[in-house]
C-alpha cells in the first residue's frame, strides 16, 4: 500500500511540473528588540513557474504507453501532442479539484 502513495505522489508532482505552477516565497527579517526578537521586514515574492517540457514528455510517454517513439514526431506534432495533452490535465485538475 505504501508504495502506491508514493506512485501518487510522483504522478501529482509530475503533472503540477507539467502543467505549471503559481509559488510564493516569503522572507522575514528579524531584529532585536529588548530581550524579543521582532520582524522589521517581510516581502512575499509571487513567481510562476512555467510547464516544464520534459514533465510533459514524460507524461506523454505514460499516457501512450511504453511503445511510442517520441523521437518519430515532428516538432510541430509533438508540440500540438503537447497543447492537447495540457488541455486534458488541465480538465483532469479541474474534475479532481471540484
Amino acid at each position: 500500500m505504501e508504495r502506491d502513495k508514493i506512485y501518487d505522489k510522483i504522478q501529482k508532482a509530475l503533472l503540477k511540473r507539467a502543467l505549471g505552477y503559481d509559488s510564493s516565497e516569503t522572507v522575514e527579517e528579524y531584529a532585536k528588540d529588548g530581550e524579543d526578537m521582532t520582524i522589521v521586514r517581510k516581502k512575499v515574492t509571487k513567481k510562476n513557474v512555467p510547464p516544464d517540457i520534459t514533465a510533459v514528455k514524460m507524461l506523454l510517454e505514460n499516457m501512450r504507453g511504453n511503445d511510442c517513439d517520441l523521437s518519430e514526431l515532428s516538432a510541430k506534432e509533438l508540440e500540438a501532442e503537447k497543447l492537447r495533452l495540457l488541455a486534458l490535465l488541465k480538465e483532469k485538475c479541474k474534475i479532481e479539484n471540484s
